[in-house]
């Protein structure tokens, strides 16, 4: 694969934030942040997809799972947006790094002139050299809080701004031929040309207490942006120094080849 890249987006999940008690998972995000601030300095430009803000939002109200009930979703994101911002701002900010939030809705996507619209906010922040940070605006998009994700929310922003990768950090290494939490000898795929019905199935399963997704909605989203002609790679999250040697051509995680990439390519 190749490593000349030049627009980046990242996405992270909940559980990669946050430890098991909703609350941030301040290692993981302080090393994450030093990765991305230090490819921005490198004149990489980079967005971040990020997940988090029910489950830190539970976590800072001190309930013990997330509300079952939309209401009380929307008013935990709320609290957790706040908080995931401030964080992201003090730790961005001490590599002398700018940030700017977008809260994304479905309509926000699928209306010409809003999109548009975004699409240009998206472009000023760049050249202000500035890192968007996105999330679903789970406060007011009630489709969205019950059925979204936002491994998709990923690879639609990909789309959007023409990223020449996604990089989705998770809290497994990639897709596995096998169940790793039941199979010991499950291995992991390295590489993925087409997604098809039997990578679907392998990718069944479900997400985290906190989080809304799984390997599905990952896949899910590699199906999008791949036939965008967008390569996917999704990794563990915990280690974000990994990012580099991704960026470096070594085989990390799993590869989905963007649609026209060539074998070569994607072994290179």
């Amino acid at each position: 694969m190749s490593s000349n890249k030049k627009r980046i987006v990242f996405k992270v999940g909940t559980s990669t934030l946050t430890h098991k008690t909703g609350k941030l998972n301040l290692r993981h995000l302080a090393e994450l942040v030093r990765v991305l601030a230090d490819l921005r300095n490198a004149g990489i430009e980079v967005a971040l997809v990020t997940s988090g803000a029910i489950g830190v939002g539970v976590g800072k109200l001190g309930l013990s799972e997330k509300p079952q009930d939309t209401p009380g979703r929307q008013a935990a994101a709320t609290i957790g947006q706040c908080e995931l911002m401030f964080i992201y701002d003090k730790l961005f900010g001490e590599y002398a790094n700018t940030i700017g939030q977008l809260l994304i809705t479905k309509s926000d996507v699928e209306d010409d002139v809003r999109r548009q619209n975004l699409i240009n906010t998206f472009e000023q922040l760049f050249s202000f050299g500035a890192i968007p940070i996105i999330n679903e605006n789970d406060s007011v998009a009630v489709d969205e809080i019950v059925y979204g994700d936002n491994d998709c929310l990923s690879a639609i922003v990909a789309k959007l701004i023409g990223a020449d990768i996604l990089i989705i950090l998770s809290d497994v290494a990639g897709l596995y031929d096998a169940n790793p939490a039941e199979e010991a000898q499950a291995r992991l795929i390295p590489v993925v040309q087409n997604i098809n019905e039997n990578i679907l199935n392998l990718a069944g399963g479900a997400g985290s207490d906190f989080g809304t997704g799984g390997m599905i909605t990952k896949v899910h989203a590699a199906q999008i942006a791949t036939e965008a002609g967008i390569s996917v790679v999704i990794t563990d999250g915990s280690k974000p120094s990994d990012i580099y040697r991704i960026l470096a051509g070594e085989s990390v995680g799993t590869l989905f080849c963007g649609k026209n990439m060539t074998k070569l390519e994607a072994e290179s």
